[in-house]
């Protein structure tokens, strides 16, 4: 088997031309380069340079031998610039799943607005529901998960990305729009789009409508926030859905108001519970947080 540090050493003088220039480049010792040389010439069984006044003349053995030995080194420098880039964040590859109305929302804002600074890292995104997030992540499909809570299992790290509420979709001219803030009564003479009684998010909508008057007009029932969002822009109604992807991704025309009392949702970060974060991971993690912020 070659040593690397001889192939080094061959390498050194076919550049410098001479030992003395190659000692220089390696920053070493003449009387070394002088014996790594005759170590290779005897392993190879061949003599790779010929010595006449002081100076050295590639054999020809020795100019077939250096394409492949430049290839080695020009693949060995690519990888020290590749494990520099990784070192800094400034290369990688970044795989996310998040439940939809974070997907589309800040997760996708985020992603892109990273990529865009960053021309060296790839990425793919995937809107899935939360628990198909869950189990990407546990599976080590995907590096990272967004979605609500709540989460449960052992198998994962959450942490607290970011926060929304349940709100109001309506249009500025809208005579509820002068409000700040809303109660389930202000909206019970409107008609409501939200969501599905099966949607992930539905019982938190019940709980904004414990205190629902009878009259309360449920119009449209829907699975997602963009689709209540776009079913409130061409006129079903109010949507009462959570809020953070139109504050994401407002709709020109629309505006969002709080319900009252506040009911809260927190966004989390999933991980595989043993997992260590690259730099770039971290990095993105980062820069999540500074664009939810």
């Amino acid at each position: 088997m070659l040593n690397l540090r001889h192939v080094e050493v061959f390498y050194a003088i076919m550049r410098a031309g001479s030992i003395t220039g190659a000692a220089r480049v390696l920053n070493v010792t003449q009387p070394a380069v002088s014996i790594a040389l005759k170590q290779l010439e005897a392993r190879l069984r061949m003599r790779l340079f010929d010595r006449a006044g002081g100076r050295l003349a590639p054999t020809p053995e020795a100019k077939a031998l250096l394409p492949d030995v430049a290839e080695i080194f020009g693949r060995l420098g690519a990888v020290e610039r590749l494990s520099q880039d990784l070192a800094v964040g400034a290369r990688g590859v970044l795989s996310i799943a998040a439940t939809p109305p974070l997907c589309d929302g800040y997760v996708a804002k985020a992603v892109a607005t990273f990529v865009a600074q960053r021309r060296g890292v790839k990425a793919s995104l995937l809107a899935l529901p939360s628990p198909s997030v869950l189990d990407r992540v546990i599976t080590r499909e995907v590096d990272v998960g967004v979605v609500y809570e709540p989460v449960v299992s052992a198998a994962v790290r959450a942490e607290e990305v970011m926060r929304a509420a349940i709100g109001c979709i309506l249009p500025v001219r809208h005579p509820l729009a002068r409000r700040r803030t809303l109660r389930i009564r202000d909206i019970a003479p409107y008609p409501l789009v939200t969501y599905l009684p099966q949607a992930l998010l539905r019982p938190v909508i019940e709980r904004a409508l414990a205190e629902k008057p009878s009259t309360l007009s449920i119009s449209v029932e829907t699975g997602t926030s963009a689709t209540a969002i776009m079913l409130a822009r061409h006129g079903a109604g109010i949507a009462l859905i959570e809020t953070a992807l139109f504050a994401a991704r407002p709709v020109p025309g629309f505006c969002m108001r709080p319900i009252e009392p506040r009911i809260e949702l927190r966004g989390l970060l999933l991980r595989p519970r043993d997992a260590v974060l690259s730099r770039v991971l971290e990095d993105f993690v980062a820069h999540l947080r500074a664009t939810v912020a």
